[in-house]
């Protein structure tokens, strides 16, 4: 999902009753989702899915690395929520926090060995849970978001978008 906002063409607006609705069947599916996750990895690699995604973001990263900064950019959690849990996955030994060289005010946290091998075990759970979730296989619109797309699209004037 992008972070873009669309802005509808002068005149032209949305049914914001229908953009509303969409909006709760998105936000409610999306939490279900990620409480699915939360369960699952806790059953399956005593994770959370919010741990889950912080070991997948330095994974991705070529030398497995990021500024904590840059990191609280990329999670839905706060600056100090963010700590705790980097310093729970550094005390279970899959991340290390490591102060810059160069500015000894920044903090960078890299997945150890242990962390890749736990993400690369987690990995497929998450992903068969969200290949569960996708609603349409067709257009692959995970939790509903096309719905919520379409819903903010602006329509004629006097034309009623769906709310199902």
């Amino acid at each position: 999902m992008s972070d873009d906002v669309h802005t509808p063409s002068p005149g032209a607006s949305c049914d914001e009753d229908a953009l509303a609705a969409a909006w709760h069947r998105l936000t409610v599916r999306y939490h279900r989702l990620h409480c699915e996750i939360d369960r699952t990895l806790e059953a399956s690699h005593q994770i959370s899915g919010s741990e889950f995604e912080v070991l997948e973001l330095l994974a991705a990263q070529p030398d497995c690395s990021l500024r904590m900064s840059e990191l609280a950019g990329q999670v839905h959690l706060s600056q100090s929520a963010l700590s705790r849990l980097v310093a729970g996955l550094e005390k279970n030994g899959f991340a290390q926090r490591t102060m810059c060289e160069n500015d000894r005010r920044s903090v960078f946290t890299a997945l150890t060995a242990a962390g890749r091998d736990l993400y690369e075990r987690a990995r497929p759970v998450q992903r068969a849970i969200l290949r569960a979730a996708t609603v349409d296989a067709d257009t692959g619109s995970l939790c509903g978001a096309d719905d919520f797309r379409a819903a903010a699209t602006p329509v004629e004037s006097g034309a009623r978008v769906s709310t199902r």
